[in-house]
């Protein structure tokens, strides 16, 4: 059993962290209290010496730009059998800027330590959520994926592709793990490194479609050797109705996914009798790309960077009660700003 739980700020001197071990946290600090701001740790020893620790108190979450709520869910995992009472937005509904997106009431004691964490989660998830419905938005009804995983440290990939398909409303994410969270199948084909060391994209794509189960989408990227608009009619051909899409990563030494492309693409594949063949967009996407892309003829967007690099939605957490008082500090209202939006999680 994980014991080096933080009560104390001489538990914070005693805690040892092994050298040879991932910098991430794991579950089990993050719990302990291992990756909150050591001033809330000293909060308990001064709150505890006035014997006011077990004070009951009321705090509200906001941000100060608009977004998409996440990250909610982590939270009520974190505060579960703390003896709390957690009001929330629903999880993927907008915001606007100062709404009240959380409210947690409870001792202070059972909760206050947390803070850094809580913020962190929401903060995070929502950051990414709020810049994925952008993409799911521009691509107006078509399907966008979250393809970001190799952007952010892995011990995140999995919170954002999450964050990005629940809350952002993207249509499905490649990272494994990210995209069971989110309750779908991951989705992506086989990389260039794979045509490479076979040294021919039909090649491939052949052994691709033959070792696939029957229900498996057929995509095969075009762009690793050949012209683009070669190569897909080349694998159009051998696997005919089998296709279901090309993608297109064209890197931006050779001018990247432009406009023209697309629309050569799609008519070509349309006019050699392969209508059914989707077009799959990736690398460097935008909400902007994305709308011109698609006015083109792409049919599916794969987003990386644009959601990973997102700024997280900087959110704060103020005591608005204290044993029953409306109270604030300085600049703010006191008491609950009540907003019918919220529904109780916890």
């Amino acid at each position: 059993m994980f014991s080096d739980r933080l009560d104390s700020l001489e538990d914070v001197v005693r805690l040892q962290v092994a050298p040879e071990r991932l910098y991430s946290a794991t579950h089990e600090e993050i719990f302990a209290g291992h990756t909150t701001d050591v001033y809330f740790v000293k909060t308990r020893d001064v709150l505890g010496a006035c014997g006011l620790l077990e004070t009951p108190v009321t705090a509200e979450i906001f941000a100060r730009e608009e977004g998409v709520f996440a990250g909610i869910g982590e939270v009520v995992r974190l505060l579960r059998d703390k003896g709390v009472v957690v009001e929330a937005l629903e999880e993927g509904a907008t915001f606007c800027p100062k709404e009240t997106v959380c409210r947690i009431s409870g001792s202070y004691g059972a909760f206050g330590m947390y803070e850094t964490v809580i913020l962190g989660m929401l903060c995070s998830s929502t950051g990414w959520a709020t810049a994925a419905r952008r993409c799911v938005e521009a691509a107006e009804g078509k399907s966008v994926l979250c393809f970001g995983a190799r952007h952010v440290h892995p011990a995140v990939s999995s919170v954002m592709e999450r964050a990005a398909v629940v809350a952002g409303g993207c249509n499905g994410a490649s990272c494994i793990l990210g995209a069971k969270l989110a309750g779908v199948v991951p989705k992506g084909t086989i990389p260039h490194a794979a045509i490479l060391v076979a040294g021919d994209t039909l090649r491939i794509a052949e052994v691709y479609d033959k070792s696939l189960p029957g229900g498996e989408p057929r995509i095969v990227l075009v762009d690793t050797f050949k012209d683009e608009a070669e190569e897909t009619l080349r694998i159009a051909t051998a696997l005919g109705d089998r296709l279901s899409g090309i993608r297109l990563d064209t890197p931006g030494e050779r001018g990247g996914v432009t406009p023209g492309l697309v629309d050569e693409i799609r008519r070509r594949l349309d006019g050699a009798g392969f209508p059914h063949v989707k077009i799959i967009v990736s690398g460097g996407l935008t909400p902007e790309r994305i709308r011109l892309l698609s006015a083109c003829g792409a049919d599916v967007f794969g987003v990386g960077s644009y959601i990973t690099h997102a700024t997280p939605r900087d959110m704060t957490m103020d005591l608005k009660e204290v044993d029953g008082r409306p109270i604030a500090k300085r600049g703010r209202v006191p008491g609950r700003q009540e907003n019918p939006r919220l529904h109780r999680v916890l």
